[in-house]
């Protein structure tokens, strides 16, 4: 069997159909991009505003503001050291568990 032939004027309409809902599925997803954006530097304004707090705390139970610094840049840097171990404990769970799964299936297999 063949298919019907359909006229150009349905195609041209399911075109313009298909091209309408792209163009809405576009624009809902830049105006949530554009609101967490928004969000998104509402959080940074609050994280530099408890730093900026933190500093000020951290200075007065110091001796000097070159100490506060050195104190603020030695805590920024243990962070970022317990993000990087923190993700490398993530990805070692994973291959753990694919392993594990792997090992499932091949004694599945016995």
């Amino acid at each position: 069997m063949s298919k019907p032939e359909r006229s150009d004027n349905s195609v041209e309409v399911e075109t313009f159909e298909r091209l309408e809902s792209a163009i809405a599925r576009l624009v809902r997803s830049v105006e949530e991009s554009a609101r967490r954006a928004v969000s998104a530097e509402s959080q940074v304004q609050e994280v530099k505003t408890q730093n900026v707090e933190m500093a000020g705390l951290v200075e007065r139970f110091t001796e000097s503001p070159i100490d506060a610094k050195d104190l603020m840049a030695r805590l920024k840097r243990l962070e970022d050291e317990n993000d990087d171990l923190r993700t490398r404990l993530d990805r070692g769970r994973e291959g753990i568990e694919r392993m594990i799964t792997r090992i499932r299936f091949l004694e599945n297999q016995k």
